[in-house]
């Protein structure tokens, strides 16, 4: 990563679908190697939000800068190109192809580039060792949370500038949500830069350094995570409530 200014940078962001704003004037940043979450309640906009940074919902007003580049006007195969990836809620994988396929597919624009390529499977490999162990494995006879982490090596892959991970502990067992937090708080000592979105303030505050609130498409609220560890969090469980 290159530059001193936030990785990432939306200001007055509005956006929507169809003719309707789901998101209000959202001002937010993640510094490098930071990790930041977007927490509240189903409907708030969270979502469209990380679709907005890739280029899947047009935004009306605003601005949204990676890396110094604006990426606003560009489109999702440019931004998926190294400035931003998505791990998306529900995984969204190619269950006929194998865990390693998958992956692969993750580091398209870098097929030229194979050294590259395999570093980056290697670093996967290294983070999640049983993927490693089920490469050539069908992902359809995967676990939830074995899926959950193909996805997170798929977006890796990609080697962006941001990492954007919509609900990466939804429909898991608790023993994978430690796994997969355990793995971004990994990344993290990488140095690499993390926007989560997320309903488990548990899991954001564990991951993260600092919290978003967001009802009804505006940010009502930011707080370190330090003070939701501590308990402090009375303003966020309102919100979500």
């Amino acid at each position: 990563m290159s530059g001193t200014g936030p990785v990432l940078q939306i200001e007055s962001l509005s956006c929507g679908y169809g003719r309707f704003d789901v998101v209000h004037e959202v001002n937010l940043h993640v510094g490098r190697g930071e990790a930041v979450a977007l927490l509240g309640p189903n409907g708030a906009g969270k979502t469209t939000v990380l679709r907005a940074v890739m280029g899947l919902v047009r935004n009306r007003r605003g601005s949204i800068v990676v890396g110094g580049t604006d990426i606003s006007d560009l489109p999702t195969h440019r931004i998926a190109s190294g400035h931003a990836a998505i791990a998306p809620e529900g995984r969204r994988l190619f269950t006929d192809l194998t865990v390693e396929d998958n992956l692969i597919l993750g580091a398209l624009h870098l097929r030229r580039d194979r050294p590259r390529v395999q570093a980056l499977l290697a670093s996967v490999y290294a983070l999640f060792p049983v993927l490693k162990a089920y490469r050539r494995r069908r992902s359809a006879f995967l676990s939830g949370g074995e899926q959950q982490m193909v996805a997170i090596g798929r977006m890796l892959m990609s080697d962006p500038e941001i990492l954007l991970l919509d609900e990466p502990s939804i429909a898991l067992s608790p023993v994978a949500v430690e796994i997969v937090a355990r793995a971004l708080m990994a990344l993290r000592e990488r140095g690499a830069s993390l926007l989560l979105v997320e309903q488990r303030v548990d899991v954001a505050a564990q991951v993260c350094d600092r919290l978003y609130v967001l009802r009804h498409g505006e940010i009502v609220e930011e707080m370190s995570a330090e003070h939701a560890r501590r308990g402090e969090h009375s303003m966020i469980d309102t919100y979500l409530g």
